[in-house]
């Protein structure tokens, strides 16, 4: 698997106020984005009339994850963590318009400073998908 160097490079940029944001979603389709399971389906989490799926750049951010989930009681669970590895395109056009509600794309959500948030939105979802209005007819 590809390491996400370059997508989180891009998030850097983005956090930093500076860069393409389309260069952004572009790396992020071509990226490869691991995806825990949660009880037989992708790890998903509503917020806000949204439900995210929760993917990570890499294994080490996946890790990140999976200590903030175990440190909740404070005691390491050794549970272990089913993920699938998605390209980027497929979790934006295939992924989240099967979802029946608005859907977007939450990666690395357990690094504050390396978080980012990819909306159902025109030009990053597929139109069909999309909450904003300037994509519809």
């Amino acid at each position: 698997m590809a390491d996400g160097t370059a997508l989180t490079d891009r998030i850097a940029d983005r956090r930093a106020g500076v860069g393409d944001p389309r260069a952004l979603v572009g790396e992020l389709r071509r990226a490869l984005v691991l995806v825990p399971y949660d009880g037989g389906g992708l790890w998903t989490a509503a917020f806000g009339g949204v439900r995210w799926i929760c993917g990570f750049t890499d294994e080490q951010a996946l890790a990140r994850f999976a200590r903030s989930r175990d440190a909740g009681d404070g005691r390491e669970t050794g549970r272990s963590w089913e993920f699938a590895e998605l390209r980027g395109a497929r979790l934006l056009d295939e992924i989240v318009p099967a979802m029946a509600e608005p859907a977007g794309l939450a990666l690395n959500i357990a690094d504050p400073d390396g978080a980012m948030l990819f909306p159902p939105v025109t030009g990053i979802v597929p139109d069909a998908a999309a909450v904003d209005e300037s994509g519809r007819d």
